[in-house]
């Protein structure tokens, strides 16, 4: 029996059963696809899913696959500047989904996670012990835990009977990688004069393959199949409709439909089953944010889940999750509800685009809006504390090294600039690092496996009240073992 299935195999999928399978926690995967997708939705990281693949040790492998771009213009594409933002990579890494899903991928392989494509779930049922999975070929597969990685049409959440209010889709828009017969700098022309008419086509060069085009064009209605993908002559058809060419467009690598519907799960765990990602929470991807909320969903639930399955998780670890991270994807809803008001041809949202791209010329305004959308400014509720407590930390130089190389294992981490704090009872789950350099700019911080600040000051006796609330009961006292390294 597994500890854990995860069904759906996309970036959210691969990068939680990466971080179980870091904490020794057996991993089957369940694909319905029997290949991975060729489809392009997404064109990269922001900053802090930048910072989580630092924090496991995979920048490296990430930044060789893909390219660097200022972090800035992304709300509501509204070009300005990119501000001075809290972090050590302040740049957006530009590749294709396609990428980001063989890379994590090939890292949950790595770590040993077992992946089944061409594996669909169509029922399941749960108990006080587990879960049973039922597969389209009649196969059934129990474990301990699932969790719904399975995308906004999420068969996990239609089985729970989980609740997905919001709203359905009004408009729809026609998403597509082409080959085009027009020479780049007049595809550069035709961009640039576009853009100051109406935001209704938008294309530019695809980053992931020479001389490809890549192109968003409003659809005419919304359609009554949208899993069905646009025809090619639909596609050219509306082009010329709106831009009064279709640019000679030819050899399309792949053509789909997207519309603005915004909706979210009304929670994310039902016993023993959880919902993450496209599964949760579903909204247009303007700004680019649902694959990087996905992944950062993944980030939180990992090291809590396995805390769960290797029994020293405290009470209501588990349910930190939707504590902590509906609230982050009903702000990302908001944000995106806001963005499609201004990215409206219409006279009104138009002069309101043009006012705050007035007051996005403050550094305030434009780095608030940057933060939220790069997913640094998040802070999450752990009640009264030091102003950090809640924030994720930035990576800092130590004498010891790199912050962020110390949470390569995934394990949590107690900074020490005193040298006088102690976590004995919890050395199997926290890493005590004794570092007499000039940051952080506080005595000592406590922090979780997935990088936020769980505790900051000096006061020995105030640390270990903090402690057990995150990392359970001393080791000692542990109803069972701890996670196999």
């Amino acid at each position: 029996m597994a500890d854990v299935i995860v069904a759906g195999g996309g970036p959210t999928g691969m990068m939680l059963a990466a971080e179980l399978r870091l904490q020794g926690v057996r991993v089957v995967v369940l694909e319905k696809d029997t290949e991975p997708t060729r489809q392009v939705r997404a064109l990269g990281l922001h900053v802090r899913s930048i910072e989580v693949m630092d924090q496991r040790g995979l920048l490296e492998r990430f930044l060789a696959a893909g390219r660097q771009y200022p972090a800035g213009g992304f709300f509501a594409g509204i070009p300005k500047p990119p501000p001075e933002l809290d972090t050590a990579h302040g740049y957006v890494l530009g590749m294709p989904q396609t990428t980001v899903d063989r890379l994590l991928a090939e890292r949950a392989g790595e770590l040993g996670a077992g992946v089944r494509r061409g594996c669909a779930l169509t029922g399941l049922s749960q108990d006080e012990e587990g879960v049973t999975a039922e597969l389209a070929d009649g196969t059934r597969l129990r474990s301990r835990y699932l969790v719904g990685c399975d995308g906004g049409r999420s068969t996990v959440r239609k089985l729970l009977g989980t609740g997905f209010p919001g709203e359905p889709a009004k408009n729809e828009w026609l998403l597509g990688e082409m080959e085009v017969a027009l020479p780049p700098e007049k595809m550069d022309a035709a961009a640039a004069e576009l853009g100051t008419t109406h935001l209704r086509v938008r294309f530019g060069p695809a980053p992931h393959e020479e001389g490809l085009y890549r192109f968003v064009v409003e659809a005419g209605d919304v359609a009554a199949d949208r899993t069905a993908p646009p025809a090619f002559e639909e596609f050219t058809r509306r082009l010329r409709e709106l831009a009064g060419t279709d640019f000679g467009v030819h050899s399309p690598r792949f053509l789909s439909r997207f519309g603005d519907a915004t909706r979210q799960a009304e929670r994310y765990r039902s016993g023993r089953v959880l919902l993450a990602g496209d599964a949760a929470h579903i909204h247009p991807p303007i700004g680019g944010q649902g694959l990087n909320l996905g992944i950062q969903d993944a980030f939180n639930l990992g090291w809590k889940l396995a805390a769960e399955v290797h029994g020293w998780a405290p009470e209501g670890l588990l349910d930190s999750y939707h504590a902590e991270r509906h609230p982050v994807a009903a702000d990302v809803l908001e944000n995106t509800r806001a963005q499609s008001v201004l990215m409206s041809p219409d006279p009104g949202p138009q002069a309101v685009r043009r006012l705050l791209s007035k007051l996005m010329d403050f550094e305030e305004v434009s780095r608030y809006l940057t933060e939220m959308i790069t997913a640094t400014g998040i802070r999450y509720d752990f009640g009264e504390g030091h102003p950090l407590v809640g924030r994720r930390m930035r990576d800092m130089e130590l004498k010891q090294g790199r912050l962020y190389a110390l949470l390569h294992d995934g394990r949590g981490l107690l900074l020490d600039r005193t040298g006088r704090l102690s976590v004995a009872g919890w050395a199997d789950r926290i890493d005590h690092v004794v570092d007499t350099g000039e940051e952080p700019d506080v005595p000592a911080v406590l922090l979780r496996p997935d990088g936020h600040v769980a505790w900051a000051g000096e006061d020995q006796a105030d640390l270990l009240r903090q402690v057990p609330r995150w990392f359970g009961a001393p080791s000692g006292e542990a109803g069972r073992p701890g996670p196999e390294r």
